[in-house]
Parts: C-alpha cells; structure tokens; sequence
C-alpha cells in the first residue's frame, strides 16, 4: 500500500480555509497513487490554543458537516483537530479522526501524553488507537505520545505494521527531536513509521517541516524539505518497501 505524509501551513483558526488545503494535498496524494494520508497534529486550526479555548465553534465532531471535502476526498485520511468531547463541561481533547475512502469514519484515536501548555486546555485520552485497511495494521499517535517508547512498543506487539504519527516539531530543538525519535523507534520496533508535520508558523511555534516515512530498521524511504507545503509517499506493508 502507498501512503502519504503531509505537511503544511495552516491558517490560523479558520476550519473552512484550512479544509481546503488539506483537500487540496489528499487530492495530490490521490493522483500520486496514495490509498492514505496523514495530516499534522492541529490540522484544522494550526496551533492556536488561545483561539481554541476562546471558541468552541473550533471543537469537531466526526460528522461536523465541515470536513465533507475531507470525506469525499476519495482515500482514507487521518485528520487532528480539537475535538469536542460532547459531556457538558468536559474538558475537549486533541483528536485524530480516521476515514476510510468512502468517508466513512473507521475510527478515532485522543492524544494521551500532553504536552505542558496543552494540559490545562485539554484532557488526556486513555487507550491506543488501531485500524486496518488494505490488510495493513496501521497505529495513531500524535506528537508527544511519540516520546513515550512504550506506545510504540505496544503497537508493534499488538500486530500493527505501520505508525502514523501528527505531529507539530518546531525549528530549533524540534529539529533534533523529530530527527532523532522516529528513525530510531522505526529501528527499535521493527515498523513503519510516517510523520507528518506542520512547516512554517503555527501558533508560537515555527514548524521545522521534513514530513517523511522510515522503514522498519531506520531507513529514511520519503523526507519534504523544510520549507514547502507538500507530501512525501512511500509503499509500506509486509512484502518490503520502495518509494516514488
């Protein structure tokens, strides 16, 4: 199966523009023979925090009627957002949203592991996220999680042959961290793992890009540059890799 990694840069807390940017990369990936892609952590918004503990209308739900071009895009896609947690006066959380190519939701997963300032805006989700398609086994995480080796663990001992990680990794020590975390979980574990990540701002942060996709063993098969909305793809499954 050929997947997808995105990155971007997002309009700060405005749903519709941003939607249509990301269509437009699913889009893209479609053409290039994508089955998948995964979009950065906060995709729909950008990193604004104080916009999203201002403004509920930036909490979705899996049906908000705001993400149909995201559903029709004709491939799965995993998209992050603020998610509404639907109980009165429940804290939201950080939420990753799967749809398969019919839009149909297959599943959702919520960010376990916070990050400082998130802590105070957002409660934690409590069980790992799964999903297959294609016969592949597929693990979410988003951002932070990543830092957590015993997530990864748990993925790779569940079955799961690709990691898909949203995430947000700035310049400066962002940098080293997304540089270092995920070659060496994808040696470490024995999966696949696709990053993808903002590029350029993004609330306080500067997005430092270089979305890509390792194999199982460290190897770097797709890496974006660090400057430039775009996609990397590459084939990930049991029957070795390749990229195009």
């Amino acid at each position: 199966m050929k997947i997808a990694a995105a990155q971007l840069t997002c309009v700060p807390a405005d749903i519709p523009a941003n939607v249509r940017r990301l269509a437009a990369l699913a889009g893209q990936a479609r053409e290039q023979g994508a089955e998948l892609l995964v979009l950065p952590e906060l995709a729909l918004t950008g990193y604004e925090l104080g916009a999203l503990s201002e403004d509920p209308g930036l909490l979705v739900d899996a049906n908000d009627q705001r993400l149909d071009a995201l559903r029709s895009s004709g491939i799965a896609i995993v998209v992050n957002a603020a998610v509404a947690n639907g109980v009165p006066g429940a804290r939201p959380a950080i939420g990753t949203f799967v749809y398969g190519p019919d839009g149909e939701l297959i599943t959702r997963y919520l960010k376990q592991h916070l990050y400082e300032q998130e802590r105070s805006l957002f409660a934690p989700g409590d069980r790992d996220g799964r999903f297959e398609l294609g016969g592949v086994r597929f693990a979410l995480a988003i951002c932070y999680d990543s830092h957590f080796a015993d997530l990864s663990a748990r993925a790779a001992a569940d079955g799961c042959q690709v990691y898909l990680a949203s995430a947000l990794y700035g310049t400066g020590d962002g940098v080293e961290q997304r540089a270092t975390v995920y070659p060496r979980m994808a040696e470490d574990t024995g999966l696949f793992v696709a990053l993808a990540n903002h590029v350029g701002p993004s609330g306080p942060w500067t997005g430092c890009g270089r979305a890509a996709i390792w194999a199982p063993g460290g190897e770097l098969l797709a890496e974006a540059d660090d400057r430039t909305p775009m996609l990397v793809t590459a084939e990930v499954g049991r029957s070795g890799v390749s990229t195009r």
